[in-house]
């Protein structure tokens, strides 16, 4: 049993007022990666900044590295000072760094782990953490096993009435179902699903929890999100960069596993899933669990999926390498850079609606959106060429960047003349509040801290969406053809655009 802290002084129904971390302390593993310099970090520099950690909340870096204590706290310091979202304070520097420990070791040093041990319980004497510390395990799902076990073996992992024990991981959560499960396992031996939090930095966007708030809080959508009305759905991840130095992660993941086992299919269940009776983690994840159980690939896919590898040439005015020219790619690389699904949700409200999802690299722009497009109105009572200009109507979430809703609809064009064109209303998160959006890194860590996971996977979430790219991925694998080679700076290869063409429909270009 987890104890949740609670502020005495917070009344719960007031959301004006923030949720604060009680007691804690964060270890972090891989402490010395991108992710832990460019993104964790400062993300805890920034809730330290709102006030929304405890006094005596300490951070721990675990690797390698010759490092004192001081030496790791420098590091820290260069990432936020370099990364951070809010100002820098030397105040609130200076209050968390006085929490700022180092231990240094491998995976397999069981001394090392003895002296993570004697520093969670140092740090509880010095500065009241508790003992609730919850371990950030940014390293590859190969040392899972020994990182859990070691933590089972000096005490680290058990949580009691009065003290909590957490570990987040990062993806990949396997490359398929089966190593999926078997890591599920491994880490479930250690710690209980409910102490368990699986970070998909998605969805801690405020623009992918903007999807609930826009479906369920607004009458005017609900009623014509179904069959009846939407034609299909369009679910995008875009990036204009390219794998240049990411080879080792990388070759052998590919796009789908990259990105639509995870991110994208988290869109698509916050998109399709039905009203959940509370927004209770148990709640919420019932309904993702259902739409994700309901969700099968489309046949034949030959015809319903297209991959695709970009090759080298000019964007954006530079030369630019192929992945084949990448370093630490082989030159018969078979990795796809880019991959388009054609999904169903098969239910009531979803039968016969296609959801596509895409994602790929080196594309015409950074981009990552739903887009909900509806039938076009069974009757025009206009002539054919007042409305040769009008197209579907569409409602665009926008997840990153310029974080916001478009909808497209038809407006006369003024003048003498019935003509109809497409006009858009956009609302962005920039013109409409004054509190820039935290990244999603603040809220997803505080969470950990708070002990809320709804924005967490289970593993049910998990082997669902495996359960669904897996016979895809064995299709492609079996084929040995290799990836469609595409321009960079293009919409990604002519398979892709052959695969909407079928049903008379096309890609949006954002």
């Amino acid at each position: 049993m987890t104890r949740r802290w609670n502020n005495p002084l917070r009344d719960p129904r007031d959301k004006r007022l923030p949720r604060i971390a009680g007691p804690s302390s964060l270890v972090i593993f891989g402490v010395t990666g991108d992710l832990s310099r460019k993104k964790l970090m400062p993300a805890i520099y920034d809730l330290a900044h709102r006030g929304l950690l405890p006094a005596g909340f300490s951070l721990i870096g675990f690797a390698r590295r010759e490092w004192e204590h001081q030496d790791f706290g420098e590091q820290v310091h260069d990432a936020v000072a370099e990364h951070a979202r809010t100002p820098f304070r030397e105040a609130v520097w200076n209050r968390l760094s006085e929490g700022i420990r180092f231990v240094q070791g491998s995976f397999d040093d069981d001394d090392a782990f003895d002296r993570l041990a004697q520093t969670v319980k140092d740090l509880d004497a010095e500065r009241g953490t508790g003992g609730n510390t919850a371990f950030y395990l940014s390293i590859p799902p190969w040392a899972f096993p020994v990182v859990t076990k070691q933590l089972a073996r000096c005490g680290l992992a058990e949580s009691t009435d009065d003290v909590w024990r957490r570990v987040v991981i990062e993806k990949p959560f396997g490359h398929d179902l089966a190593s999926a499960k078997e890591l599920n396992a491994i880490v479930n031996d250690v710690f209980p699903e409910e102490s368990v939090f699986r970070i998909d930095h998605y969805l801690g966007k405020e623009t992918v929890q903007n999807i609930l708030a826009l479906r369920f809080a607004n009458q005017m959508f609900e009623p014509i999100w179904n069959a009846n009305y939407v034609d299909h759905v369009q679910i995008t991840m875009a990036e204009d960069i390219g794998l240049g130095g990411r080879a080792g992660y990388y070759e052998g993941i590919g796009a789908a596993r990259d990105v639509i086992q995870n991110h994208l299919l988290q869109l698509l269940a916050f998109t399709a899933m039905e009203e959940p009776v509370s927004f209770e983690p148990n709640a919420l994840r019932a309904e993702k669990v259902k739409v994700l159980g309901a969700t099968k690939p489309v046949r034949p896919f030959d015809e319903t999926t297209a991959r695709g590898q970009y090759a080298g040439g000019w964007q954006g005015g530079k030369k630019v390498p192929g992945l084949l020219q990448e370093a630490g790619f082989p030159k018969d690389s078979t990795t796809e850079t880019y991959a388009a699904v054609t999904l169903e949700v098969q239910n009531r409200r979803w039968a016969g609606v296609p959801f596509y999802l895409r994602s790929g690299k080196r594309l015409g722009r950074r981009v990552t959106e739903v887009a909900v497009v509806f039938k076009r109105a069974p009757h025009l009572p206009f002539d054919s060429t007042s409305t040769e200009e009008l197209g579907q109507n569409a409602l665009v979430i926008r997840v990153q960047p310029d974080e916001g809703v478009t909808m497209r609809f038809g407006s006369k064009v003024p003048g003498t003349t019935m003509e109809v064109r497409d006009v858009t209303m956009d609302f962005g998160y920039g013109h409409a509040f004054t509190e820039s959006s935290p990244e999603a890194y603040e809220r997803l860590i505080l969470d950990v801290l708070l002990g809320e996971p709804s924005l967490f996977p289970v593993n049910e979430e998990v082997e669902l969406s495996w359960r669904i790219l897996d016979p895809v991925l064995e299709h492609w694998a079996k084929s040995g053809s290799a990836p469609e080679q595409y321009p960079p700076g293009s919409w990604g290869p002519g398979s892709a655009d052959e695969m909407l063409t079928r049903s008379g429909r096309h890609w949006r270009r954002p």
